[in-house]
């Protein structure tokens, strides 16, 4: 991919593979919308923090959360934005059922001028039945943004 902060967005988006820590986790593109984004967690016996029960350790699943609302930012603005993640807030309501893909779906909330704003939830196949709710904030180390309109 060369480095071209208009297009890398989408074209990282739509490559639906990662590298690094999320590539090695197994985390893949799922779906998006206009104001939203879906990353899959693959169920994974590596993945497994509980060997009684075969439940996915929440780590992974905290990774992919990061990655989904970073994701739904630059979905957003629709540019790629080098940006830190300044607070991530994971409330778990239930273990994920094991031998089940988790999703992660995020969208970008707000975008000012140097932070953005976003929410997710991780569900293993009903997102009426959540695993987890997630708020998350980025920063923009220098500079700004994309102005994108509220």
């Amino acid at each position: 991919m060369e480095f071209d902060p208009k297009t890398m967005a989408l074209q990282a988006i739509e490559t639906r593979t990662f590298g690094g820590h999320g590539g090695r986790l197994g985390i893949r593109f799922h779906a998006r919308g206009e104001d939203w984004i879906e990353l899959a967690l693959p169920y994974s016996p590596d993945l497994i923090g509980d060997e009684d029960s075969g439940v996915i350790a929440s780590g992974p699943i905290i990774a992919m959360m990061d990655i989904a609302t970073s994701l739904a930012v630059w979905n957003r603005t629709k540019a790629f934005a080098p940006h830190a993640t300044l607070d991530l807030r994971v409330d778990y309501l239930r273990p994920a059922r094991p031998g089940h893909d988790v999703i992660g779906r995020a969208e970008c909330l707000r975008v000012a001028r140097s932070i953005s704003f976003t929410r997710g939830i991780a569900h293993d196949g009903d997102l009426e039945d959540p695993i987890a709710h997630v708020t998350a904030t980025f920063m923009v180390p220098s500079g700004t943004y994309p102005k994108v309109p509220r």
